[in-house]
């Protein structure tokens, strides 16, 4: 259907001169009042088409313009390929939202202005400094930054034990999903900070002073490093946080000659505890091997008395029932034996019973003694007589014979 553009009658049934829509109003402010209204889509249309044609040779008729146009497209879709780099990744915005995250290497989307493509680093070792603002930037947690000033309003905590501690550190992160650290969090490098500067004071705050200061360094940056990672991945911030790194852990510089002096306090009673503890573990490890001794010694002089008590209850169970057997023969016997042991401990004088005249002598002293040189005389004939006194003492039990 072709368009009446000659004044006749519009497709509407309108007579309206100047085209289907009519004549454009008066402009604003004649006589017909009003606002003025935009220019006429046609003129517009008939204006683009003239600049083509003016641009493109003589004799292109309608295939040609069909051929540009599909040039034109190829072009516009060709325009969609794009490439991400090994250390990249790419993320698609459809109509400015997020869509999704493409790998490394060659990828598609829908050219402009229906998709657009970011491609962030990855693979890039960012840094947050908390308690200290360095002079340098350093990417490798290997570089330790020197620090140009200290934030106290960051790096001043509370211990467990209730003293106040000086800490700087720095936290090295990366991008782990690009699509959620563009579209996730509105700032994601003052999100870690934040993060980490909590859970840092959380640590401390459950950490006596003196292991911060010396052997727990590595156990709070492994602690921070969990914490800080487990509220990044609630906000879902697409951050991995590769290391928590300690630059400095010290008292305050206000109070700092104090520390000092309650460390070597500190120090000094250490030092006397443990040679205390040296001095109980020598002495009382000897104490008890002496009275286990005292207790073996004890036990062994009880095995033996009871051993010997036996032996001489069993000893004159037996002489018991010798006698009981053969009467006369066992008090002999006993005689005998009995006399035997006092002779053979006391000196012995052996005189002959026919002399006259001898006066019996009890020497007490040292002439009693049993000795080498003491003289013994030799009765001939007859049994041996006993010596005179209380060992010689003609006393027999009733019934031996003389």
């Amino acid at each position: 259907m072709a368009w009446n553009n000659s004044g006749g009658p519009s497709p509407w049934g309108n007579p309206r001169p100047g085209g289907p829509w009519g004549a454009p109003p008066p402009p604003s402010g004649g006589p017909g009042g009003g606002g003025g209204r935009g220019p006429d889509i046609d003129d517009v249309i008939r204006q683009a088409q003239d600049a083509v044609r003016r641009w493109l040779p003589r004799g292109t008729g309608g295939k040609g313009l069909a051929l540009i146009g599909l040039v034109l497209v190829a072009l516009w879709a060709a325009s969609g390929f794009y490439r991400v780099d090994p250390d990249e990744q790419g993320v698609v915005m459809r109509f400015g939202a997020f869509d999704r995250t493409t790998p490394p290497g060659l990828n598609y989307h829908i050219p402009w202005p229906v998709e657009t493509v970011t491609t962030p680093r990855v693979t890039r070792i960012n840094r947050v400094d908390v308690g200290f603002r360095a002079n340098a930037e350093a990417a490798s947690p290997a570089i330790r930054p020197v620090p140009a000033r200290d934030v106290l309003e960051e790096s001043l905590m509370l211990t467990g034990d209730e003293n106040i501690i000086d800490i700087d550190f720095a936290v090295f992160w990366r991008i782990r999903d690009a699509g959620e650290f563009l579209f996730n969090t509105r700032n994601p490098e003052a999100t870690v900070k934040s993060a980490a500067e909590s859970v840092m004071r959380e640590v401390i705050g459950r950490t006596p002073i003196q292991p911060a200061l010396t052997e727990a360094r590595a156990q709070i940056e492994q602690e921070v490093r969990r914490g800080t990672q487990a509220i990044m991945d609630q906000y879902r911030a697409g951050v991995e946080i590769a290391q928590v790194q300690l630059q400095k852990v010290d008292p305050p510089a206000t109070v700092v000659d104090a520390f000092r002096d309650v460390q070597r306090a500190n120090a000094d009673r250490e030092r006397a505890r443990n040679e205390a503890e040296s001095y109980r573990n020598d002495i009382i490890p000897r104490a008890r091997g002496e009275a286990e001794r005292m207790v073996q010694e004890a036990e062994g002089v009880r095995e033996s008395q009871i051993a010997r008590a036996r032996g001489e209850a069993q000893r004159f169970v037996s002489v018991l029932t010798a006698y009981q057997a053969a009467q006369d023969v066992t008090l002999r016997r006993l005689y005998l034996e009995t006399m035997e042991e006092i002779l053979r401990r006391n000196p012995k004088v052996v005189v002959d019973d026919r002399l006259q005249g001898l006066v019996p002598l009890l020497n007490l002293g040292d002439a009693a003694r049993p000795t080498a040189a003491a003289p013994q005389a030799i009765q001939r004939g007859g049994p041996p007589a006993p010596p005179p006194g209380p060992a010689a003492m003609n006393v027999r039990p009733q019934g031996i014979p003389r």
